[in-house]
């Protein structure tokens, strides 16, 4: 878009100890992150930014102090925040919007809830406009999940594979977890993990190209929202945009002006045989709302608006 950028992890690390860390308690390697962050500054106090744009979800590492710092450098930036995580998850995060110009979040309830917030859906990348516009009819797999093992998530992946197996045999399941130790934790913490066996977890995310062909290959992808969120997750844009048929435990779906019956359905502890999403084949949205949720769209909102 003709804008020269620095990009900077809310991270010190990568490392799957240093993610679970942040995630349990971030005090543990509150030193680790004070050095990362006074190596970012050594950048950051150097230029002169139009745009400070914060892209935050449960791995934000950064405090207050932090934040305010940066702001202290860049005086006539225009500060902008993006949550992609609900704030019944990361109320954390209720402490830093004063500091930004702009706020938005992909959760409607949390905007409805915070006047300062903006509403602002998640998105989908070209990849996935690509693998729509090939619009595949020869499937592998007659769905696929991929995702992060949240323990509600977990409980409602696992219930609609079994009572899709008559239908959709083919299936291809990718739990993900960022580390072992987060795995027992939520094993130890969550009822819905107890009886969880290691070997269905995957501590290492799909490769980009691994990722494409599953959804290439995929008649349908299912989705299902953690405990305590209410918007939609990049998995139902990431459909959207592939032009994947979706079954999905968010209700509020619905109310979205791409929904159409034929291609989602609102799963709620059964599986309706004779609804329409299982009689008929995937229908076009307008081209115009397709468009809407591109990443090049959400950027224009998120730089300009």
């Amino acid at each position: 878009m003709g804008y020269e950028v620095d990009f900077f992890d809310d991270r010190p690390s990568t490392n799957a100890w240093v993610k679970a860390a942040i995630r349990i308690n971030k005090k543990l390697i509150q030193t680790y992150i004070k050095r990362y962050f006074d190596e970012v500054m050594k950048t950051v106090s150097s230029k002169k930014y139009d745009v400070v744009f914060l892209i935050s979800g449960q791995s934000l590492s950064f405090s207050e102090d932090m934040i305010a710092h940066i702001k202290e450098f860049q005086p006539r930036a225009k500060f902008v925040l993006y949550q992609w995580d609900s704030q019944t998850n990361f109320p954390y995060i209720k402490r830093v919007q004063h500091f930004f110009d702009k706020c938005y979040s992909f959760d409607r309830k949390d905007t409805e809830e915070t006047p300062t917030l903006n509403f602002l859906p998640l998105f989908y990348s070209r990849v996935y406009e690509e693998l729509g516009a090939k619009n595949k009819k020869d499937f592998k797999n007659d769905f696929c999940f991929i995702g992060t093992a949240h323990p509600k998530k977990y409980k409602f992946i696992n219930m609609m594979s079994e009572q899709l197996k008559a239908v959709y045999p083919k299936q291809f399941i990718y739990f993900f977890f960022p580390s072992p130790i987060v795995y027992f934790y939520r094993k130890v913490m969550n009822k819905e993990l107890r009886g969880a066996k290691y070997s269905e977890f995957h501590f290492e995310p799909l490769t980009g190209q691994k990722m494409n062909d599953v959804y290439e290959t995929s008649r349908c992808v299912l989705d299902s929202a953690q405990a305590g969120q209410f918007g939609l997750t990049i998995r139902v844009l990431e459909a959207l945009g592939a032009k994947k048929k979706l079954i999905t435990t968010n209700k509020d779906i619905v109310n979205y002006d791409f929904y159409r019956p034929e291609n989602i359905y609102v799963y709620e502890g059964h599986i309706d045989l004779d609804n329409v999403f299982f009689k008929e084949e995937y229908k076009e949205v307008d081209k115009e709302i397709y468009e809407k949720y591109s990443l090049r769209s959400w950027l224009k909102k998120i730089v300009e608006g």
